[in-house]
């Protein structure tokens, strides 16, 4: 598997326009979604998680309670690529449904 090219500063800005929501802390970039109850926001990780699976892309998952947030890197690349944006835009569309 060849690793694809980090992203510049100005590309991840300009793609992080398009995300309303998601920031880039470091390396990686993120967002917090918060739901009614804890089940909700499982029921949302297993949604996320079938389309990563398709992806073949993982995002980093943390839960407190209601609030899960998800964090986006490409691992193998050492930093951002299109592919966080790809997965990111997935869980805009699943969290919009």
């Amino acid at each position: 598997m060849s690793s694809l090219p980090v992203l510049s500063d100005i590309e991840i800005q300009r793609s992080l326009g398009a995300l309303p929501g998601w920031t880039r802390k470091g390396e990686t970039i993120t967002k917090s979604y918060h739901f009614a109850t804890f089940p909700a926001g499982i029921a949302f990780i297993a949604k996320v998680a079938d389309v990563a699976e398709a992806q073949q892309h993982h995002p980093d998952v943390d839960i407190r309670y209601t609030k899960v947030t998800f964090a986006l890197s490409t691992h193998d690349s050492g930093g951002i690529t299109a592919k966080d944006f790809t997965l990111a835009e997935a869980i805009e569309r699943l969290a919009a449904e």
